[in-house]
């Protein structure tokens, strides 16, 4: 699959990208270009939304769809460490789903560092790709009514700590005693696309 750019209403286009990894290298290159058509950029798992102060011009728009960009480096971002106690009510059946004992599924989850590949579901929510081994499980069949902030979690190729409490459906295999989103803050989102994030164990 080669890159896309696609019309989105009348002052917004698409960039459809390869794969996750080839969308935060393109997020990372529009970003250094520091383009003047450009007023924002909204990064999704393999899209980025580009919304427009005027027409691209026709250079940069085959560069877009042409380029390799260069590996992101990860030791520029900033890092988030996020202590966890895992205690989560569905710790026990992911570790079952995935084949793991709970001390192994702890280790894997603390092991390694996740980035956030995009933020979305709610102001604060980053959705975290990891570095290392991914630890795929679905999606509740039925969503909790009530997830409490903090509440740490899996779904898909995904890890989450929810920002505040809402409804949901991804597994809870513990808590943190975070603010991720808090509007007095001059950055109201700790985490933003590109943030690099370690969880370290707490004593439950």
């Amino acid at each position: 699959m080669t890159r896309q750019l696609l019309p989105y209403g009348e002052t917004a286009r698409l960039l459809e990208c390869q794969d996750l990894d080839d969308s935060r290298r393109m997020l990372h290159w529009l970003q250094e270009q520091q383009c003047p058509e450009i007023a924002e950029i909204i990064p999704g798992a393999r899209t980025l939304l580009l919304r427009l102060t005027s027409p691209l011009p026709v250079g940069l728009v085959r560069t877009m769809i042409d380029i390799e960009p260069p590996p992101v480096r990860q030791a520029d971002a900033d890092l988030v460490i996020i202590d966890v106690r895992y205690d989560g009510p569905d710790l026990e059946v992911v570790a079952d789903r995935l084949q793991l004992g709970i001390e192994e599924l702890i280790k894997h989850h603390t092991d390694q560092e996740w980035t956030v590949a995009f933020c979305g579901f709610a102001p604060g929510f980053g959705y975290l790709a990891p570095s290392n081994r991914a630890l795929p499980v679905p999606r509740r069949s039925t969503p909790r009514t009530r997830v409490p902030a903090g509440s740490v979690a899996l779904a898909d190729q995904w890890s989450a700590v929810y920002p505040t409490t809402s409804p949901g459906g991804w597994q809870l295999i513990g808590r943190a005693d975070v603010l991720l989103f808090d509007v007095t803050r001059e950055q109201p989102a700790l985490l933003s696309p590109g943030t690099r994030v370690r969880f370290r164990r707490l004593a439950p």
